[in-house]
């Protein structure tokens, strides 16, 4: 049974709820850690980072971190800094949580924002405005 299961996530059904409780518990601390700039990096602890989402691998021994600064300003020195204390970064996130293993921790750029900002500028085209109007008068 526990060979379907692993078949069953692995084939794109979807994280299991294990997976995203402890990605959402790693969201919540790392995003504390950096809040209070708790990492002995004073270039890290300068910045203002969002932690959108963590995902987890089915073994729990990775997650991915979706991070974005404020204002979306030197992403890539943001993400530079943190896989540069990724070490400490993982050694407090883990020491905060009660996990049988410190999972590895990537970081990679949250963009969601600018997905939805091109979702907004798609929808605002006239266009495709007057195409949504004519569903919605269709569908009455």
């Amino acid at each position: 049974m526990r060979g379907m299961a692993r078949d069953r996530y692995s084939k794109g059904a979807g994280p299991s709820q294990r997976q995203l409780r402890v990605g959402e518990l790693i969201r919540r601390r790392l995003s504390e850690v950096l809040a209070r700039g708790e990492v002995h990096d004073p270039e890290l602890n300068r910045m203002s980072i969002t932690v959108g989402e963590v995902r987890a691998t089915p073994d729990l021994r990775v997650v991915t971190a979706f991070v974005l600064p404020l204002g979306g300003r030197d992403a890539e020195g943001a993400l530079d800094a943190l896989r540069r204390n990724r070490g400490e970064l993982r050694r407090i996130v883990a020491k905060g949580l009660s996990l049988k293993f410190a999972p590895e921790l990537r970081f990679a750029l949250d963009e969601t924002f600018d997905r939805m900002d091109e979702t907004r500028r798609l929808l605002s085209q006239e266009n495709v405005r007057r195409d949504l109007d004519r569903a919605d008068d269709d569908e009455r």
